[in-house]
């Protein structure tokens, strides 16, 4: 059985999602792949300890997707099944936005765009100590519209922390519309690079090129912090929810949860 297969993910998001009776599906489907190559290939905790002091950091700056992430902690076994089964319930650990009472998360995150200048405070940090800790920053396009976005974004190469890397989740949506007609940014690939970072634009549902543009930006040794431009799908993974942008919002009925699992089962 393939570690972290973006398969099972998606339907520990699913059941997560329907027990809890909440929203937020089709943005945590669009980062199960790059979950997926993180926690498999390289996210380290030494010890197998997500408290660990030398540990990578992942900052989940787009908190509304962290679903994703908390498939990925249940797979580790640092989530148990109650947890998943108890999701979003009176009493639960685990809420609808990334929240740092939960080991393995990094940052309370959800008001958007003050993720990322966590994530760049944390590899000043592990720069400070000269370890070799890399911190991971995973952020909408979106999110991408906030002024906070690029202070951070001018602060890490002004400070050279080549052990950040940047992750986008370009899906083309976020809460209201697409992100071209809400606000257009262009080419987030031409604007990191003229921002003195070094960038990569992949297919963000390709495994292979997700672990490869990592490990080339990793390779790079050079005072650039890293870019990953991951041109994903809203909903990917269930036919009637990819590009559907209303399921930002939409709860699961039976009928719903039960196509969805349906489509998600591998293929005999």
């Amino acid at each position: 059985m393939t570690a972290f297969a973006p398969h099972q993910l998606r339907q520990t998001v699913l059941r997560m999602a329907y027990s809890g009776s909440t929203v937020h599906i089709g943005c945590a489907f669009s980062i199960i792949e790059i979950m997926s190559v993180l926690y498999r290939n390289h996210l380290r905790y030494p010890g197998d300890n997500p408290a660990a002091a030398l540990r990578d950091y992942l900052v989940l700056s787009k908190g509304h997707g962290v679903m994703a992430q908390y498939a990925c902690l249940y797979e580790k076994n640092w989530l148990t099944t109650t947890d998943i089964e108890n999701y979003f319930k009176d009493g639960s650990k685990l809420k609808g936005l990334s929240d740092a009472h939960v080991l393995g998360c990094e940052v309370t995150s959800g008001s958007l765009g003050h993720g990322l200048s966590v994530g760049v405070g944390m590899a000043l940090a592990a720069k400070l100590n000269k370890s070799d800790q890399y911190c991971y920053a995973i952020v909408g396009d979106g999110e991408m519209n906030e002024g906070t976005m690029w202070e951070a974004i001018l602060f890490a190469k002004q400070q050279a922390l080549d052990n950040l890397i940047v992750i986008v989740d370009e899906n083309g949506f976020q809460a209201m519309g697409k992100t071209h007609e809400v606000l257009g940014l262009g080419s987030l690939k031409d604007k990191f690079i003229a921002f003195g970072f070094d960038a990569i634009a992949v297919d963000g549902h390709d495994e292979t090129a997700l672990d490869n543009a990592l490990i080339e930006l990793k390779n790079n040794k050079n005072d650039n912090p890293k870019a990953i431009i991951a041109r994903t799908v809203k909903g990917k993974g269930v036919s009637f929810m990819e590009n559907e942008n209303s399921w930002h919002y939409t709860r699961l009925t039976q009928d719903t949860f039960d196509l969805a699992m349906a489509e998600l089962e591998p293929a005999v």
